[in-house]
């Protein structure tokens, strides 16, 4: 390849993609299991021959052995799983907010194919999921996480180790601030819920010949899906606003 290209040249880029082909396969949107591998790995690609003239003068030179090389490759593997991660990650706060809302509603035997988790879930989680996709391309959210692959080259270098702790301290607390988040964003049907289930007591107790499971269940169901429906505005913004915050760390 010497005619088309030197031994540093492909080394270099082979380094940039392996840090993009690890923060892609796990990226939100671009990165789902339903988009095939091969498309995946094409952008991936396309992205590292943009990159690869803006960061070809800061790639150390090639190691003499294949050990130096192997690792060169796994910590740059490394760095991109660990963005990638932390970025998907997030994208849990939506799963624990339709799982705590089709508990409060009696739906959690609903059960739904999730597109994004390969796996099924109920239907309310693939739902907020789907919604979380979409409103990550409608409000240009997919820019930011093209900035933040950019800038992580700022961040870590290629002549920074990898960063263990502080990479497990940080999936810690986003796990710990997505169901933080999830707890919030289904906080108007878990205070419908206590309400609702205070008020049946209380008609049972009173009204022991009444039939109160047989009236309570279908309205449960009825009125906090409205509740839902009519805060479902509210945690769309409210869920963008913090997943920018967290791509700001990548940005910055």
């Amino acid at each position: 390849m010497e005619s088309y290209a030197t031994a540093q040249q492909v080394f270099a880029a082979g380094l940039v993609f392996a840090r993009l082909g690890a923060i892609v396969m796990l990226l939100p949107g671009m990165g789902e299991t339903f988009i095939p591998p091969r498309i995946r790995l094409a952008f991936a690609l396309a992205f590292t021959l943009m990159l690869f003239p803006l960061l070809a003068g800061s790639v150390p030179p090639l190691p003499a052995d294949a050990a130096g090389l192997f690792g060169a490759v796994i910590k740059e593997v490394l760095i991109g799983l660990m963005i990638g991660g932390i970025l998907r990650l997030f994208m849990s706060s939506l799963a624990t907010a339709g799982e705590i809302v089709s508990l409060q509603t009696t739906l959690s035997f609903a059960q739904t194919a999730n597109p994004s988790q390969a796996q099924p879930s109920t239907t309310l989680s693939t739902f907020l999921g789907l919604i979380g996709i979409t409103l990550i391309f409608a409000t240009d959210l997919h820019h930011l996480f093209v900035a933040a692959i950019v800038e992580s080259w700022d961040l870590f270098p290629f002549s920074r180790d990898v960063p263990i702790a502080d990479a497990g301290q940080l999936a810690i607390q986003t796990v710990g601030r997505s169901f933080a988040l999830g707890l919030q964003l289904a906080a108007p049907v878990v205070v419908f819920s206590l309400v609702f289930n205070i008020a049946t007591g209380l008609v049972g107790r009173v009204m022991p010949q009444f039939q109160v499971f047989f009236v309570a269940t279908p309205l449960n169901v009825l009125l906090g899906l409205s509740v839902f429906a009519l805060s479902l505005g509210v945690v769309g913004v409210v869920w963008v606003d913090r997943y920018r915050d967290l791509i700001g760390l990548f940005s910055r």
